[in-house]
C-alpha cells in the first residue's frame, strides 16, 4: 500500500463514514414498545436466518448419554443430542446436591475459547482431568456452587464442534462464511441450538419453565442477548463482554465473522437487540479494560437500553455490572446483581 494512499481509496473508511451518517430505522423510539418490539424482532429473525429455521421440521432429538460421574458439587452427565440433520450438540448436564425438582437451570455458553469443557473445568482431551479456569469461565461448576442447574452446550465452531477446515486461529471462518451463502448467519445457527437445548430440557421432569435462565461470555454472551430476546422459553439472561454499540466494537475493532449479521445495522443498533427481552431480567457485564467492547459505548447503549425497559413498564429490570479488569467474566458480580432481579 501507498504511503501517501487518500484516505478515499480505504473501503473501511468508507464503511465507517456510512455508519457515522446513517441512523437504523428500527431503533427503539419512545413510542408503541409492543408494536415496536414486534417489528424488530421478525426483522431480526430474517436477518439471522433464524425465519426459515423455526419453521422447519425439527428432528427427534435423539439424546444419546456418553458418561454420568459424580463431582464433589453433584452429578455431571455428558450428552449428545440433535439440533437439526447433520448437527449435533455435546453438552454437560450439571445437577447440584440438594437440588430439588423442578428447579431452575441456566443454559450456559462459552465464547472463543478452547470449548465448553471449560465450564467445568476439564481438560478438553481428558473430562476426568481438572484443570484450573481463569476468568470465571466454569459457568456450569458457577451454577452448582449457587443451588442451580446448568446444561452447557458446545456452540458451533468451538471446541468439540470445530471445523477441520478452519485453523485454530480462525475456527469460525469456514462456518460463517458457508452460513452467509445459504441465507442463515452462525449466531442464527447457535440461537438455533439453544433453541433444541430448551426443547431437551422440555423433556426432562426436574426444569422449571419458569426459571431457564441463559448465561454466556464474549460470543457466548452475545448469543445470550439475542437469544434472550426471540426465544420466549428463555426467563432470563446475563449476557457478559458483549455489549457495546455495534459502530464503537464490530464496525470499529477487529472481530471474529461470526459476530457479523448482513444488514443489521440498517435496522437495530445493540441496545435494541438487548431491549426485545424487555421485561425479563438481563444483566449486562463489562469490563473496564475490555478493548473489543469498549465501556464509553456500552454505558450509552445501557441508557438506551433502560429507556425501552421503561416502556415495557419494568426499568430496573435490566442491570449493568463493570469489573475492574479486561475480557473476561465476573462471576460475582452478574450473580449478586441477577439474583438482586430475581428475588
Amino acid at each position: 500500500m501507498s504511503v501517501n494512499q487518500p484516505a478515499s481509496f480505504d473501503p473501511v473508511l468508507s464503511h465507517v463514514r456510512l455508519c457515522e451518517q446513517s441512523k437504523p430505522v428500527l431503533t427503539w423510539g419512545g413510542h408503541g414498545f409492543p408494536e415496536w418490539r414486534a417489528q424488530a424482532a421478525a426483522r431480526l429473525s430474517q436477518l439471522l436466518g433464524l425465519d426459515t429455521m423455526f419453521f422447519q421440521l425439527r428432528p427427534s432429538l435423539d439424546v444419546r448419554s456418553v458418561w454420568h460421574r459424580e463431582h464433589p458439587l453433584g452429578t455431571i452427565e455428558k450428552i449428545i443430542f440433535t439440533s437439526e440433520p447433520g448437527a449435533d450438540v455435546p453438552a454437560y448436564v450439571c445437577i447440584p446436591h440438594g437440588f430439588r425438582a423442578p428447579g431452575p437451570f441456566f443454559v450456559c455458553l462459552q465464547g472463543h475459547s478452547t470449548g465448553m469443557h471449560n465450564s467445568i473445568a476439564v481438560d478438553i482431551k481428558d473430562e476426568r482431568l481438572p484443570i484450573e479456569i481463569k476468568g470465571d469461565r466454569d459457568f456450569g461448576l458457577g451454577c452448582m456452587k449457587r443451588g442451580i442447574a446448568a446444561l452447557c452446550i458446545e456452540q458451533r465452531a468451538f471446541g468439540e464442534r470445530e471445523s477441520p477446515r478452519d485453523g485454530q486461529g480462525n475456527r469460525c471462518h469456514a462456518a460463517s462464511m458457508q452460513a452467509l451463502m445459504l441465507g442463515r448467519t452462525l449466531i442464527g445457527e447457535r440461537i438455533y441450538d439453544v433453541d433444541r437445548a430448551l426443547d431437551y430440557l422440555m423433556t426432562r421432569g426436574d426444569v422449571d419453565p419458569a426459571r431457564i435462565g441463559v448465561l454466556g461470555q464474549s460470543g457466548g454472551g452475545t448469543v445470550a442477548a439475542f437469544a434472550g430476546g426471540l426465544l420466549g422459553r428463555i426467563t432470563h439472561i446475563i449476557a457478559s463482554c458483549s455489549f457495546s454499540s455495534f459502530a464503537a466494537s464490530i464496525m470499529s475493532v477487529h472481530h471474529c465473522q461470526c459476530n457479523y449479521v448482513p444488514g443489521l445495522l440498517r435496522y437495530l443498533e445493540a441496545a435494541d437487540v438487548a431491549g426485545l427481552a424487555a421485561p425479563k431480567p438481563l444483566v449486562i457485564v463489562n469490563g473496564r479494560h475490555d478493548d473489543i467492547f469498549p465501556l464509553q459505548a456500552a454505558e450509552s447503549e445501557f441508557e438506551r437500553l433502560r429507556s425501552i425497559y421503561a416502556a415495557a413498564g419494568r426499568p430496573d429490570n435490566c442491570r449493568h455490572v463493570v469489573g475492574e479488569e479486561g475480557h473476561r467474566f465476573y462471576a460475582d458480580l452478574a450473580w449478586r446483581a441477577m439474583f438482586d432481579l430475581l428475588n
